[in-house]
């Protein structure tokens, strides 16, 4: 379960959230390994982020980012039907003293994230629950290991990514116009295509140039 990176245009991040406990001495075996991918060059970037072992699921919280962190994992799994849950886990506590009842949040040991430029491509571990089967994180450490990137379980359907689109201009809030997978705005004049994910991206400016496209008409 891996794809060959192209090195001389891809640059490949991995970030890396644990425990806070598993960055002291001695440090854990997979982040010893992790930083080894780093200095060889099998990763362009490694980022260590730590988390406490749960946080309480409130807009009051003092760990948003962590909270925000879980979510985009968990849409990520949602896009590619599989899950995050576990490693990740969610439980309630009732306060004896209050009753008052609380969402937690139980964050795993490890779990790491891999971009390809600035793309999520993969949150480890993660389970297709129809089979399931578990990609771990020392499988995908293991693949970065060698190389290369870890492909993960499941697939985003192309349909599905174009159809969750909003054809909404990113710059001004126009209205995009489809000319076979090129999307132009009538309004400001920004060109573009779009991402597996249903990312619009702005074409680059020389290619912009070069193609000076003319406006499309709306029906």
């Amino acid at each position: 379960m891996s794809e060959t990176r192209d090195s001389e245009t891809t640059a490949l991040t991995a970030v890396c959230h644990v425990r806070a406990p598993l960055l002291l001495e001695p440090i854990d075996e997979q982040i010893e390994t992790l930083q080894a991918c780093e200095s060889e060059g099998a990763i362009d970037e490694l980022l260590l982020r730590s988390w406490p072992q749960e946080v309480a699921l409130s807009d009051e919280s003092p760990y948003q980012e962590v909270i925000d962190t879980y979510e985009r994992f968990a849409q990520w799994a949602d896009d590619r039907s599989v899950s995050v849950q576990p490693p990740f886990r969610e439980r309630s506590t009732t306060s004896q003293v209050t009753g008052k009842t609380r969402d937690r949040l139980v964050t795993p040991l490890l779990c790491l994230e891999v971009y390809a430029d600035d793309e999520l491509v993969g949150v480890f571990p993660h389970t297709d629950e129809r089979t399931e089967e578990t990609y771990t994180t020392d499988e995908a450490i293991a693949t970065l290991r060698t190389g290369e990137v870890p492909e993960p379980l499941g697939s985003v359907a192309r349909e599905d990514t174009r159809a969750s689109a909003t054809n909404t201009c990113p710059d001004c809030g126009g209205t995009l116009v489809d000319g076979q997978g090129l999307f132009a705005c009538n309004d400001c004049g920004w060109i573009g295509t779009i991402t597996e994910t249903g990312r619009y991206e702005p074409q680059p400016a020389e290619l912009t140039n070069e193609r000076e496209p003319s406006p499309v008409a709306t029906r």
